[in-house]
């Protein structure tokens, strides 16, 4: 900002006051301003006062005329209009080199203005009295009521415009003339807030300003009403959209309708559409959002349940039920449905990613908003995360993870190092109620970016360890009490399990990482995605060879710049470790040993589906290629320019995504949707689905939310225990009943059945504690009845839509 025009050179010295309905006051506050100066006219020179009547109905400007002197200034506004408008007013009409505002309440002596004058004397642009610093003195406290709406309004003021100063609100302030007429004339508000808006043009100026301690005392009669605090709120809240900038919010609403775009079809109508890509997930994570509304309002434990598993139940902190989430738009589900409550969700928090990695890359990584636009959208959008866009709001939604990595640099810069441990603690406690997963492969990628950052700058490594130590171990601190009772829960309550395994190798094909994903909309190509990945949510890499090549060629030219190397190395580790423990050189039987194998078995590693990894490689392209457009945009050379942002447009058009498929959902069958059910299941009873619910099958998850949670059902889609070991799988532990009706829908073929038979099914129905089975039209239904008719010896019941056997029968 450039510095102020020069108009001072008529007086040395104006005080402002600003005055509504000030009769009783008014008079004793000029006679003691008017007063000190007379007395020191050899300290403060040639000096004015001027006094802003804002629309007075009282005698306030009688008192200023009545003085009859000709330094005692009177400007008029027509109308009160608040304390922003009439200081606006005064400073514009001053003319001394320094500027004193001061309310007309004179809380602050006259003469304190000494001490705040040596701060201009040594060079700040203004000194601002203030209640909050050591060495000020309060000689009569204001309601304590106030007291603590002031210091929170303070505290507020500091996090979203002036970093630094306590208080703000003090009405003793001193300013270089000049300064304080261009920021006065800058500002807009016209209420309270106008101090914030003045010192924030200051600290943008980068104009000092020192904050001095002063003796202040309540005056009876303040203008400060309670309802004042809110409009002070919503000034801020206009001041900090003022300060955002159009490119900053053009950027914002692009990334909200990319989300929207790229989740078109389930908006159409959130209820009834289904996102066939996400296999069972969207059931799973429905009923997640579902159980926990219902946990909330009902004030029961939110990290467990019996509604699915049941009578065992689920450990719900160790199923990822994102409650950083799922309970604050707990009132949205119970409102609107947990479908309409997680397309939101998703959508939204897809944004706030996207936004996040923005304000992440512009604040540490280039300045062109162009260009840290394209990285931010890469890093939110590359193909392995609308992957898992169909099915796992907790690897998309990661919003946090630029605001961790921020903090952690701030620790590395030694800056604040209680405060930014602190938040930083804070942050991570919110995260792991959001995903763990995530922050562990998040923290991998903020230490291989370390480790090549440190090999590279020895120096800035030396200087940020401490620090940055310090900062953790503070964080831990602020962190553990926190989750403690939840990790607790996790891993040593109720249906806790010891990991989950996801076979012998789980990591990616080299080709994997070359190839194009399903969903991308030129290239796409779903046979050959699918055959090199899990299934449609877990395709974990598929940058493109493209991309790869853009990446490459960008390392190389710009390889003198230390982030360049830190971030190529961070993806190509991070790449290299989710190919697994081991992989096969492709187009040959080579198998090679993988440098996951060193930490497969490690505890939290092992529970890790290692291909995800990879997804590491997303910031890290985004701003290796931020970094480059930038570069880009600032060369003159015009054929550079052309064919390298025409390369990037080669690499980055292959892999925009298409819009995720979406189909009409299984209608609910009547027997639930109507509430039928209800006669048939007893206090305490589960009703049994026909097979039972499983990851492989868990439509019946559709059924209980859109029931509301009415009933309880054995088997579901989750992790939970299985044997003596507790080691972790998919569903519910298997029985013998339930194996035997899973298999006869897979294949057809039913067992013959006897009095064993018989005999197990009566143990497990009782286990189950089953009121009612429920058949459903599917495949393999007919030989599935005809095996219910063997084991109760009960014909079925048709109706609703589904046969039914009612076990208080006797079966």
């Amino acid at each position: 900002m450039s510095a102020p025009t020069r108009t001072t050179g008529t007086l040395d010295l104006t005080v402002v006051v600003p005055a509504y309905n000030e009769e009783q006051r008014l008079g004793p506050t000029l006679a003691a301003i008017t007063g000190h100066l007379r007395e020191n006219e050899s300290r403060w020179g040639d000096w004015e006062v001027v006094v802003v009547d804002d629309g007075s109905t009282d005698g306030t400007r009688d008192i200023v005329t009545g003085l009859a002197d000709p330094r005692v200034q009177l400007v008029t506004s027509p109308r009160n209009r608040g304390k922003g408008n009439a200081l606006r007013l005064g400073v514009a009409a001053s003319r001394g080199a320094r500027v004193l505002v001061t309310d007309a309440d004179l809380a602050a002596p006259i003469e304190e203005l000494e001490v705040l004058d040596e701060a201009l004397a040594e060079g700040h642009a203004a000194a601002i009295g203030s209640r909050s610093v050591p060495g000020s003195t309060i000689e009569h406290h204001q309601h304590r009521v106030r007291e603590l709406l002031g210091r929170a309004g303070n505290l507020l003021i500091r996090r979203v415009a002036v970093p630094g100063i306590r208080d703000t609100q003090c009405g003793f302030k001193l300013f270089d003339g000049d300064r304080a007429r261009t920021a006065f004339a800058a500002s807009r508000l016209n209420g309270w807030g106008i101090d914030v808006e003045v010192l924030q043009h200051f600290r943008r100026a980068d104009w000092p300003v020192a904050e001095i301690p002063v003796r202040w005392a309540h005056q009876s009669g303040s203008k400060v009403r309670p309802l004042d605090y809110a409009r002070v709120l919503a000034e801020l809240t206009a001041l900090k959209a003022r300060a955002v900038r159009p490119a900053d919010l053009l950027a914002v609403t692009l990334f909200l309708l990319m989300a929207v775009a790229l989740y078109a079809g389930r908006w159409l109508d959130p209820a009834g559409r289904y996102l066939p890509d996400s296999l069972q997930d969207q059931n799973q994570w429905e009923w997640f959002f579902a159980v926990t509304a219902d946990n909330i309002s009902h004030f029961r434990n939110p990290l467990f349940t019996d509604f699915q598993g049941f009578p065992d139940g689920v450990n719900l902190m160790a199923n990822t039920v994102m409650l950083g989430l799922s309970v604050p738009f707990a009132p949205i589900t119970l409102l609107a449905g947990p479908a309409v409550s997680l397309a939101l969700v998703m959508t939204l928090g897809l944004a706030a990613t996207a936004t996040a990695w923005y304000w992440l890359i512009v604040k540490r990584v280039v300045r062109q908003r162009g260009a840290a636009f394209s990285g931010a959208a890469l890093a939110t959008f590359a193909p392995p995360m609308v992957s898992h866009a169909n099915a796992h709001p907790n690897f998309v939604i990661l919003f946090m993870m630029p605001l961790i990595i921020d903090r952690a640099l701030r620790l590395c810069e030694g800056e604040r190092v209680r405060r930014n441990g602190v938040v930083l603690g804070l942050m991570a406690a919110y995260q792991i109620f959001l995903g763990e997963e995530p922050l562990l492969l998040a923290a991998m990628g903020m230490a291989l970016f370390a480790l090549a950052y440190a090999a590279v700058r020895r120096d800035a490594a030396k200087a940020a360890w401490r620090p940055l130590l310090r900062g953790l171990l503070i964080g831990g601190a602020v962190c553990l009490p926190i989750v403690a009772f939840p990790l607790y829960w996790q891993f040593a309550g109720p249906q806790s399990y010891k990991s989950v395994l996801h076979g012998d190798n789980a990591g990616n094909s080299p080709l994997a990482l070359l190839s194009f994903a399903e969903r991308s909309l030129l290239a796409g190509n779903a046979d050959r995605a699918n055959a090199l990945s899990l299934n449609p949510t877990e395709q974990n890499a598929f940058y493109g060879w493209p991309l790869v090549l853009l990446a490459f060629a960008i390392v190389v030219r710009m390889w003198e710049r230390t982030a360049v190397k830190a971030l190529a190395f961070t993806a190509v580790a991070a790449a290299f470790l989710s190919l697994g423990p081991e992989f096969r050189v492709p187009l040959t039987d080579t198998v090679l040993p993988g440098p996951w194998a060193l930490l497969a078995k490690k505890p939290l590693f092992e529970s890790v589906i290692e291909g995800r990894v990879a997804m590491i490689c997303a910031p890290a392209l985004g701003m290796l290629l931020a970094i480059a457009l930038e570069r880009l945009a600032a060369t003159r050379h015009l054929p550079t320019q052309y064919f390298g942002t025409l390369a990037v447009l080669l690499a980055v058009l292959p892999i925009v995504p298409a819009p995720l498929k979406t189909v009409e959902r299984t209608a609910v069958p009547p027997f639930i949707a109507d509430g039928m059910w209800k006669s048939y299941v007893g206090k305490g009873e589960s009703l049994v689905p026909v097979p039972l619910p499983d990851p492989g099958n868990a439509e019946a998850l559709h059924w209980q939310t859109a029931a509301g949670l009415g009933f309880k059902l054995p088997g579901g889609y989750f992790n939970g225990p299985y044997g003596d070991e507790r080691v972790g799988i998919y569903g519910a532990a298997p029985r013998f009943t339930s194996n035997m009706l899973r298999d006869i829908r897979y294949t057809g073929v039913a067992p013959t059945i006897g009095v064993n038979w018989r005999a197990q099914a009566k143990v497990d129905f009782a286990y189950w504690k089953a009121g009612v089975l429920v058949l459903a039209p599917q495949g393999n239904d007919g030989v599935l009845r005809k095996t219910l008719e063997q084991l109760t010896g009960e014909k079925g019941k048709w109706t609703g839509g589904v046969w039914v056997w009612d076990l208080h029968d006797g079966s």
